[in-house]
């Protein structure tokens, strides 16, 4: 007993230093108020937990990234007029990102069956590489036909690159990509958890296949049968991507080869030259890589602007809609002026704690004018935004604190007329299957909601 009380006092005097530290960290990090206050409330209360899972989870931008190969840097192509695109291109060069380019052709692949067709032309159409980065590749039906195809290509001498997210793909490991080794290809784990150079917490949630350094298609399609497959399933998933060929795909094979390097060191570099393909269509895009590797938000930070831009619309579509303060404010006051605002999102996602810390913001926003528009038939993973008549953004961020702060992303936006035309038309058949409106929901459920509207920021 006479030194019971001393340990206690010795515990506590530890748990307030490492609060102390900890939240000395965190202020001088660039986090949002919401995320600031919630670790320090856990951190405070609970410093034995709380300290280690800010270790773990809490970092926003990979220092030890810098430090290992420099921040992401990208070869600037031939810049677009500024007035063939706009305020959103103005300010994304002023954070020294990738001008928009023009000589684009975009192909909308609106569906996971277009999705398989397209990704399989491009495979076997490869002679020289090909450069694939996902979040997830399930080993299901699809996902076993994807790597056979792209065994049977490294078998018959082009240099195949797969990188997957270490996460993302589990219970996959990478035994289970072994025979793409054995046929001579690479694979490349992104951030495994035993050995990892950096915070758990910062996924690689890309989505890029580019085939000869040419040919791209992205957006938000992950590898398996709920994104996509050569006949319609029940159940499938609605999603996004595009075939981009043109100056901008550059850019992804550049966000590739960046990535590739993080994750396998410095070894299996492309067996080719990168060209530069151009004046093949009239598309007008900006590739807009965001996430550890860039040194600011200016993605986060163009979304913004450009709602708070908007005279006419601002249409989105998201599988998941948990936004900041800032974000959701930007879009109230939108709707407030008379701006047609739109969210789209799934009805009930995929994962609980989404759907909980959706709820109230959903709700908020629909009582400022904001049209919450739920898809009712299934999941929606499709990550688009549209404003005015100005510009279309797609890619693989979701409308969440997640995909803005944390995650490894990169989205596209499209400036010419055709290819912003295509996508309004694309959403509003989307939101022909929606229901409108958000219903209230009893105390014990808004409580919930509350609770992980304050946890969310944490995760």
């Amino acid at each position: 007993m006479h030194i019971f009380w001393p340990l206690i006092h010795l515990s506590f005097a530890v748990g307030a230093l490492l609060a102390m530290v900890a939240g000395a960290h965190m202020i001088r990090q660039q986090r949002s108020p919401s995320s600031t206050i919630a670790w320090l409330l856990v951190i405070v209360i609970m410093p034995y937990i709380g300290v280690p899972l800010y270790l773990m989870l809490s970092g926003r931008k990979a220092k030890q990234r810098a430090s290992r190969k420099g921040v992401l840097k990208i070869a600037q192509q031939e810049a677009a007029p500024l007035d063939q695109t706009g305020r959103a291109d103005s300010l994304l060069r002023a954070y020294s990102l990738p001008a928009a380019t023009v000589g684009n052709r975009v192909e909308l692949c609106v569906n996971g069956e277009i999705g398989y067709q397209r990704l399989v032309e491009l495979i076997e159409s490869a002679t020289r590489s090909i450069d694939l980065a996902t979040f997830v590749f399930h080993l299901d039906e699809v996902g076993r036909e994807i790597l056979g195809r792209l065994s049977r290509k490294a078998e018959a001498g082009v240099d195949v690159r797969l990188l997957v997210d270490a996460v993302g793909t589990l219970p996959v490991t990478r035994h289970g990509y072994h025979p793409l080794v054995e046929a001579g290809g690479h694979v490349a784990m992104f951030m495994p958890l035993v050995h990892f150079h950096g915070h758990s917490n910062l996924r690689n949630h890309r989505k890029i296949l580019v085939v000869d350094g040419v040919r791209v298609i992205a957006g938000g399609t992950n590898i398996g049968n709920e994104y996509i497959g050569p006949t319609p399933m029940a159940g499938r998933w609605r999603d996004l991507s595009f075939v981009l060929e043109g100056p901008g795909a550059a850019t992804y094979a550049a966000i590739f080869d960046s990535d590739w390097r993080f994750a396998n060191g410095d070894g299996a570099p492309p067996k080719t030259e990168r060209p530069v393909r151009t004046g093949v269509g009239d598309a007008v895009v900006q590739v807009t890589p965001a996430g550890p590797d860039v040194e600011t938000d200016a993605l986060y930070d163009v979304i913004l602007s450009s709602i708070f831009d908007a005279q006419r619309r601002v249409w989105i579509v998201t599988p998941y809609f948990v936004p900041d303060d800032a974000l959701a404010q930007s879009l109230a006051i939108a709707a407030r002026r008379g701006v047609d605002v739109r969210v789209l999102t799934p009805r009930k996602s995929n994962h609980l704690m989404a759907n909980l810390a959706s709820g109230t913001y959903l709700r908020e926003a629909q009582s400022a004018g904001v049209k919450v528009l739920l898809y009712p038939e299934g999941m929606v993973h499709a990550k688009a935004m549209i404003v005015d008549d100005e510009l279309a953004m797609i890619g693989s961020a979701n409308m969440d604190m997640r995909s803005l702060f944390l995650n490894y992303e990169v989205s596209m936006f499209v400036y010419s007329r055709r290819e912003i035309d295509l996508t309004v038309a694309w959403y509003e058949d989307l939101a022909g299957y929606c229901e409108q409106g958000i219903d209230d929901v009893g105390p014990v459920r808004d409580l919930v909601e509350g609770i992980a509207r304050i946890v969310a920021p944490l995760l």
